[in-house]
């Protein structure tokens, strides 16, 4: 028996609702999204709180284990999981999103619930939506688990591609609909839907997952993963409208707006339309180097020489990348900036909108070792800086700073705009190796006269470099 009346549940919702709004407001800056982030929590528990005491619920014992065990395996996997590892996290809960929605939906829709509806055109919508959940829920997971595959390399993260492959994918994504359509003409000639028809609907929507994500690769993954949480949070809002819960329907409009918006911006970071990322891979010519091609010299040199560079140096701009997420090295890096500023250094960190594997990857990685953030510049407010710096020390980044985005027609990352480097009198790379970059892609600025390289673990080698420069 509900425990709440209707009016104190729609106001616990509406507190619920607004708690989100705040959240996605706080996230949208590194000094708040602490604080949103801990609102948005709240207006989940608040959320549980009041469906629990609203509804009479059937099955507790089932809810409540099924609870227990997935904060059995979401808390660990939380506190465990390295900030490397932290976009693969994100595809995987996004999967999850998209699956549960598509299942709770695919329930409703075999069940009774279309036959008890005060009316037929509202089981029709009812039929509509809840196909339409399936649909994108199916779409979201089966991608998000092929984009959680290519981030973790447990396959190729190049694109994927195979003779007549934007057709199948058209038949695929044309089939899906028709059988969406198929689920509403069931629905209005009988009430009822055979279940059978869902199944279908599901299988064709997971292959169409897969053929979506399949021809991405590299640096566009992050891309993708931000328009699968856009699908999925549009998926919930459609389960919202069949379960007839208003804050399920808020809350996946908010998340599928912000998650096409947040897509928007990141394709744009990259210089490319959103459908020269997703097939872009089908249409693309080969141009320029795309492997370690042949051995040619570089400029090495040791932590000893490169403390000497930065030591005497009046301008110096970091420009962290994947790498330094690795090594774990944030604290280290901002152990080294002190040190610089001490000396009467100006430093500055060069952050780009794609850097690491996901938005705002580098922000978090540096908010962790108390980067203030005012010295955290932006592509575009940072770019003029570099022609006046006398070192660009870079730490892990390689695609976000590779000319080839401005010189070299045909290569994936071609049009992204990037972090002028180039334009600093002299360049540091600290580099485990001489192996490309997630998008594949060799780096000429690595051949650059001006460039030395540093190699190793960037952890490692920046505490020589800080022991060098505290030795001057």
């Amino acid at each position: 028996m509900a425990l709440l009346p209707l009016n104190v549940t729609l106001l616990g919702y509406l507190i619920a609702a607004v708690c989100f709004i705040i959240a996605l407001k706080g996230l949208s800056a590194p000094g708040t999204a602490r604080r949103g982030n801990l609102i948005g929590a709240a207006g989940g528990v608040l959320a549980v709180l009041v469906t629990f005491l609203s509804y009479d619920l059937h099955h507790l014992g089932w809810i409540l284990g099924a609870m227990v065990v997935g904060a059995a395996l979401g808390v660990p996997a939380a506190r465990r999981v390295a900030m490397t590892q932290m976009p693969q996290l994100v595809a995987l809960f996004n999967g999850v999103g998209g699956a549960a929605a598509a299942l709770v939906a695919g329930l409703e829709l075999s069940g009774t619930g279309l036959s008890n509806t005060a009316s037929s055109g509202a089981a029709l919508v009812a039929a509509g939506a809840g196909a339409f959940t399936i649909l994108v829920g199916a779409i979201s997971f089966s991608g998000s688990c092929l984009t959680f595959g290519k981030l973790q390399e447990l396959m190729a993260t190049r694109p994927v591609t195979f003779p007549g492959g934007p057709y199948v994918f058209g038949v695929g994504l044309l089939a899906g609909v028709a059988l969406a359509v198929l689920v509403v003409v069931d629905a209005w000639s009988d009430s009822s839907i055979h279940p059978l028809l869902l199944i279908v609907l599901a299988l064709v929507a997971l292959a169409v997952g897969v053929l979506f994500v399949l021809p991405v690769g590299g640096a566009d993954v992050p891309i993708v993963i931000s328009l699968l949480n856009a699908f999925t949070g549009l998926c919930v809002a459609a389960s919202g409208y069949v379960l007839g819960n208003v804050l399920l329907l808020i809350g996946g409009t908010l998340v599928g707006a912000s998650g096409t918006i947040l897509t928007r911006l990141m394709a744009a970071a990259m210089g490319r339309s959103l459908s020269a990322t997703l097939f872009g891979a089908f249409r693309q010519k080969a141009g320029g180097p795309t492997g370690p091609g042949e051995e040619r010299p570089v400029r090495s040199g040791s932590p000893e020489d490169v403390a000497i560079l930065l030591g005497y140096a009046r301008k110096v701009i970091m420009v962290p990348g994947y790498g330094l997420a690795v090594a774990q090295a944030q604290h280290t890096i901002r152990e080294l900036a002190d040190l610089l500023e001490a000396r009467g250094i100006e430093v500055l960190y060069a952050i780009h909108p794609v850097a690491g594997r996901m938005p705002g990857h580098m922000n978090v990685l540096l908010a962790e070792a108390n980067v203030p953030y005012e010295v955290l510049k932006e592509m575009d407010a940072v770019n003029p800086e570099f022609s006046t710096a006398d070192v660009a020390l870079v730490v892990g980044a390689n695609d976000v700073v590779n000319p080839a985005a401005k010189t070299t027609p045909g290569v994936p990352i071609y049009g992204m705009p990037i972090l002028h480097v180039d334009a600093a009198q002299q360049v540091v790379f600290l580099k485990r190796s001489m192996r490309p970059g997630f998008a594949g892609i060799e780096n000429e600025l690595l051949y650059d006269p001006k460039t030395m390289l540093l190699f190793g673990d960037a952890k490692e080698s920046l505490t020589k470099v800080v022991a060098g420069v505290k030795g001057l």
